[in-house]
């Protein structure tokens, strides 16, 4: 199992073109008479040519090591995992919530690889650790004292509505489709479901994992700390 990054990564991401809608011009433009930081986070280019990186306002300007740097500093006792075993096309948008909501790590369970381009260049700022099988991250899960929990529309599933998530926790999620594997749910603690009410059998697992983030959000996260 790995925790680094893909080398693609480091191509430019749609959100850091210069051309695109978000972000800040040239330092001496925007804070015209003001001197420009010293400060070692700054990155020198993006003082010179702009910031067009879709982070929030507090980091313009921040070097990539920086801002995971300060992330680090206020990220919850929350992991991520989703089985990517037959090429998922949602993982991109489980990272890109899971970078939001400051969770430690997103695990992805099977193949290595995995379409980035719904995650929009969060994943640059967001801890992501590959699993080659369901066994290699329930024993990661038990070696750091996560409780795992399946999130999975299946008989018997406890309702995520009124279920109380543990704190150090890993939420589990399954393929678009199939759900969580049956070794998944044997390892976990419990499996809870999404209320619905439509006559789809099951919602987007990109949705489904955003959901379930900001149920954990509601119960243990500090409020006070989100931007």
């Amino acid at each position: 199992m790995t925790s680094h990054n893909d080398p693609a990564t480091e191509e430019k991401g749609p959100t850091e073109w210069g051309e695109g809608r978000h972000g800040v011009g040239p330092w001496e433009q925007e804070h015209p008479g003001t001197p420009r930081p010293v400060d070692e986070r700054y990155d020198p280019e993006l003082l010179d040519e702009g910031d067009r990186r879709n982070v929030v306002d507090p980091y313009r300007y921040w070097t990539r090591e920086a801002i995971v740097a300060d992330i680090d500093t206020r990220r919850h006792p929350l992991h991520i995992a989703i089985e990517n075993f037959e090429n998922d096309a949602n993982i991109g948008t489980v990272v890109r919530t899971a970078n939001a909501f400051a969770v430690d790590t997103v695990h992805i369970v099977g193949r290595r690889r995995w379409n980035r381009r719904g995650a929009m260049v969060t994943d640059r700022y967001q801890h992501l650790m590959h699993h080659p099988d369901v066994h290699s991250l329930l024993v990661w899960a038990l070696r750091n004292d996560l409780t795992v929990v399946a999130i999975d529309n299946t008989p018997g599933a406890i309702p995520l509505e009124t279920a109380e998530l543990p704190r150090e926790c890993l939420l589990l999620f399954g393929q678009e489709g199939p759900g969580v594997s049956p070794e998944a749910q044997a390892g976990s603690l419990m499996t809870c479901s999404i209320a619905q009410f439509g006559s789809t059998r099951s919602i987007n697992a990109g949705v489904a994992a955003g959901v379930a983030m900001h149920t954990w959000v509601r119960q243990h996260a500090d409020l006070s700390s989100s931007w």
